[in-house]
């Protein structure tokens, strides 16, 4: 069993379903993809970590299980003493993603936008701690905006909720996003 952390359709998804299939055809064995999403990816985390030792269940670690022992006061796993950590599969880089309807054409047009509009506009993460939460909460701190965090289980459903309108700006990986 490969555990996944988000739900499907999102880079996470993505990569540990590739990965799933590349061990499956290299050690001759099924491997199941296994979705577990909500939390940041610490419900998926914690039940790879509650897993029999025995060998038959892996799964996918992001940024944000290093980040959850700083926010989360009470953790069903430890990412450091709970885990055999194999090898980083990917790095994946983040755009700023904004609504079509938004009147702003570049970076200095969003942000002059959130300021003249502090708390109205939205942006959505994937959930608490994880790298398009931390990514904007940064941004915010180096712009002086301030625009509300709408947390997702994952990327995926962030994204509909964007391209629907109802989700002005969100970091997003450009894996999933540019297609």
């Amino acid at each position: 069993r490969f555990i996944i952390p988000f739900p499907p359709g999102g880079p996470t998804d993505l990569m540990g379903r590739t990965a799933a299939d590349r061990l499956a055809r290299a050690w001759n064995v099924q491997v199941v993809a296994d979705n577990r999403a909500g939390a940041g990816g610490n419900i998926g985390a914690e039940m790879c970590a509650k897993s029999p030792p025995d060998g038959y269940t892996i799964c996918m670690m992001t940024v944000a299980q290093a980040i959850s022992p700083s926010i989360y006061r009470k953790l069903g796993f430890d990412p450091i003493k709970d885990f055999s950590h194999i090898t980083l599969m990917a790095l994946m880089p983040s755009l700023l993603t904004v609504h079509p309807a938004l009147p702003a054409k570049n970076l200095k047009d969003v942000i002059a936008l959130a300021k003249s509009k502090p708390g109205e506009m939205t942006y959505a993460s994937t959930g608490n701690g994880t790298s398009p939460h931390m990514l904007m909460e940064m941004f915010k701190a180096m712009t002086g905006i301030n625009v509300v965090h709408v947390p997702y289980k994952g990327q995926a459903p962030a994204i509909v909720d964007q391209i629907a309108g109802q989700i002005q700006l969100a970091f997003n990986t450009a894996t999933t996003t540019l297609p």
